[in-house]
């Protein structure tokens, strides 16, 4: 496939270790190496076969989990002194992430007040009706790309291993698949992530469709929310794109 996706909201290296992490339920003091490298790998597996633009920050994240993988491998140092902090090669990744992961933190309790200050309106006086106030969401939050690799990763486990080799003379494009979902909120407030692919002929065709809802996070069309972690993902027209005269 010639079309290529890059986003710039895409998480980093130490995003994705973290959501593998996280995901795994493992001490981060304690990472498996073999197993999170095992993963990362395939991520990124799937992110060149889906076309998408990989920064070298990730190629250098795979080769330093790589190098410490050997390294375990390799027999304990008997002449370095017992207890030192660089007898673990995972030390450095550890506090690295560490680190990050307060910035994060960090960040993102910094978004959820900006976001509850949201729903503070000023005293503009007595002749307001209680009716045309907008009626509180559900509760949701935005789920990361990588919850959306992993709900496709997924998706291509369990389509029919004979929908791999079926030949159809049909093309897709992701215009016409952005169309035919932003066609799909139309009449939907949400969409299933999962369901997007239930038509779908062939493996091109499912590519294309992951592409194009790639393409309406970049251009901010849709949102991808989840009602728990690592639950299903759900797919919501952004209201940034919603004109007060739009008809979509």
């Amino acid at each position: 496939m010639t079309y290529k996706v890059k986003l710039e909201v895409f998480e980093g290296p130490l995003d994705l270790l973290l959501y593998l992490i996280k995901k795994e339920e493992v001490d981060i003091y304690d990472i498996p190496i073999a197993k999170i490298t095992d993963q990362y790998l395939e991520y990124l597996e799937l992110m060149q076969l889906l076309d998408l633009s990989i920064a070298g920050e990730f190629l250098v994240m795979a080769a330093t989990l790589m190098h410490i993988k050997s390294k375990l491998l390799l027999p304990p140092d008997e002449t370095s002194v017992e207890g030192e902090e660089e007898n673990d090669p995972r030390a450095e990744l550890v506090k690295r992430l560490l680190e990050y992961k307060k910035f994060k933190e960090a960040a993102a309790e910094l978004a959820q007040k900006e976001s509850q200050q949201k729903h503070f309106f000023p005293r503009v006086g007595s002749g307001i009706n209680i009716d045309e106030l907008p009626a509180p969401e559900a509760e949701a939050f935005e789920a990361t790309l990588f919850d959306l690799i992993t709900a496709f990763t997924k998706v291509l486990r369990d389509i029919p291993k004979d929908i791999f080799h079926r030949i159809v003379k049909d093309e897709f494009t992701v215009s016409e698949k952005i169309h035919d979902i932003l066609h799909m909120l139309v009449d939907n407030k949400a969409l299933m992530f999962t369901d997007l692919f239930k038509a779908a002929k062939n493996k091109t065709e499912i590519i294309t469709i992951f592409l194009a809802v790639l393409e309406l996070i970049k251009i901010r069309e849709v949102n991808i929310v989840q009602h728990a972690p690592f639950g299903e993902i759900e797919i919501v027209r952004s209201r940034e794109s919603i004109k007060p005269n739009s008809s979509t």
